[in-house]
């Protein structure tokens, strides 16, 4: 089978049961996956236990049975995911075949993902048992009962859960206002694998180099040169726009930017197994010679996004375009012509995209929108009609519905449900007035922002009792958009986060 878009299923829908797929893995090697049922909605599929050197034939993935987590936290339960059938499916899943399932496959999945879940959990596991140390795998495990112990890195000691796994080092008491930190004290967690940091290195890079179980950083207001080769990364977000040079290491999969991108970008096979997420008000994007082999972009901006730098990404598959304000329009788009390879794009609230504004992607097989003026509905439709293409069509709204709204982070609550959302979007929008009626003294501006936070959590409180909308991503914009509207009155971040933690239902 050939390595060409057109020779790949580009989404799930015509995926049978018992279908098996074989799919490159980072860092060398080859893994599988296998659907075990196909609903009118979803698809449930698992990885096999399975890796091999060579890309493995369908006879020889015969009879292989589940993959079994044990990675991290994970107690051996089988890696299946529930699919949705109208989702982009990476080009590097290589279609075999259907044979029956193994023995052990699952029969149902409580948990939701892309496809990306399925090689994502082999690459994790395969990495947990070839490469991380014996040693590191043993104190994680013991930690999980061993009770509380104390960490000093240099600040004030503190007593803290021997399992914990996330430690917020960001202006922490913990660390010494200045001068080196006490890196040893963090050998004290040896189930932490998640930091969260703020400003210059002091040792930062080497404490990681060390510390192969830290997958995941957090990085504020990093320094011009941020040099993390040497760690064990899997997720890294830098928040700032001082850094001119970044070196990732080799394990890295997923890269979020906000604030500004690199000059130089040093990373393995020029980016190729990372998913790039940039968020920025910069127009265009400037895209970093290491990072031009990226196959996933994610692209966060204001009001206007331009594509003019993109078609230097000639290996770049999937293609998430999302506008934070008014009027959510693109220009530029010709350069993502030239493009062999993208299949799957989205457009998350263009709500100034017109049906033409994407030029012919001649690899283009899913085209999702999320978001969009009624009027483009038919126009849209029609354009694609009769072609290759699959079109998904959500959140359409009039424009007057949004000459009023637009600017509102509710907005599109009202696809979940008209009645709820409508109250959510009102809320916040009294609650903004009366911010930007606040006195300007600080001390007063934070004692009287206060009953007026309170008062948009105890309607959205209400809004969920009474229309059960809140779900996990929706619950995650109420904080953001509380905490930005709190930030807004003056609130200082810590008490904010107490107010919307403490005052919330949902």
């Amino acid at each position: 089978m050939s390595d060409t878009p057109t020779s790949r299923a580009a989404t799930g829908a015509g995926i049978r049961p018992g279908a098996v797929a074989v799919l490159t893995l980072p860092r060398g090697g080859y893994g599988a996956v296998q659907v075990v049922s196909v609903g009118e909605e979803t698809l449930l599929a698992y990885a096999l236990d399975w890796y091999s050197a060579q890309r493995p034939t369908l006879a020889q993935l015969a009879g292989a049975g589940p993959l079994r987590l044990r990675h991290h936290s994970h107690d051996g339960g089988v890696a299946a995911i529930n699919i949705r059938r109208d989702g982009p499916v990476p080009l590097d899943f290589d279609w075999l075949g259907d044979q029956p399932l193994g023995p052990g496959a699952p029969e149902t999945s409580a948990s939701y993902a892309g496809w990306s879940y399925l090689p994502d959990q082999v690459y994790r596991q395969r990495e947990w048992d070839l490469r991380l140390p014996e040693r590191v795998k043993a104190e994680y495990r013991a930690a999980r009962t061993r009770g509380q112990v104390e960490v000093d890195l240099g600040g004030e000691p503190a007593t803290l859960g021997a399992a914990t796994w996330r430690l917020d080092l960001a202006g922490s008491a913990l660390l010494p206002a200045t001068g080196d930190v006490r890196w040893a004290g963090l050998d004290a967690l040896p189930r932490c694998t998640t930091l969260t940091w703020r400003g210059p290195t002091r040792g930062l890079p080497e404490a990681l180099a060390a510390r192969p179980i830290v997958s995941s950083l957090t990085w504020h207001d990093p320094p011009a040169e941020v040099d993390l080769a040497a760690s064990s990364l899997t997720d890294l977000t830098l928040h700032g726009s001082g850094v001119r040079t970044l070196r990732l290491p080799p394990t890295l999969l997923r890269c979020r930017l906000a604030g500004s991108v690199p000059a130089t970008v040093d990373a393995a096979e020029w980016g190729r197994w990372i998913s790039l997420s940039v968020e920025v008000t910069d127009t265009p994007v400037p895209v970093p010679a290491g990072l031009r082999g990226i196959r996933r972009l994610a692209l966060r901006g204001g009001g206007v996004i331009s594509a003019a730098s993109l078609g230097v990404l000639a290996d770049l598959e999937t293609l998430l375009l999302s506008w934070q304000k008014a009027p959510g329009l693109l220009v530029d788009a010709d350069p993502l012509a030239t493009l062999p390879r993208l299949y799957a794009v989205e457009l998350l609230d263009g709500y100034g995209c017109a049906a033409d504004t994407l030029p012919e992607l001649p690899a283009l097989r899913h085209l999702e929108v999320d978001g969009l003026r009624r009027s483009v509905v038919a126009p849209l439709r029609s354009r694609y009609r009769g072609s290759r293409v699959e079109l998904l069509l959500r959140g359409a709204k009039s424009d007057a519905w949004l000459e009023a709204n637009f600017g509102n982070p509710f907005r599109d609550w009202v696809d979940d449900d008209p009645r709820g959302g409508t109250a959510a979007c009102r809320a916040y929008a009294t609650a903004l007035r009366a911010v930007d009626r606040l006195p300007a003294d600080g001390a007063g501006r934070v004692e009287a922002a206060e009953p007026i936070l309170r008062a948009l959590i105890d309607a959205l409180n209400r809004i969920e009792q009474r229309y059960e909308i809140i779900d996990t991503v929706n619950r995650e914009q109420a904080g953001d958009t509380f905490l930005a509207l709190a930030d807004r009155a003056g609130v200082p971040a810590d008490l904010a986060d107490t107010w919307f933690d403490d005052w919330r239902d949902f």
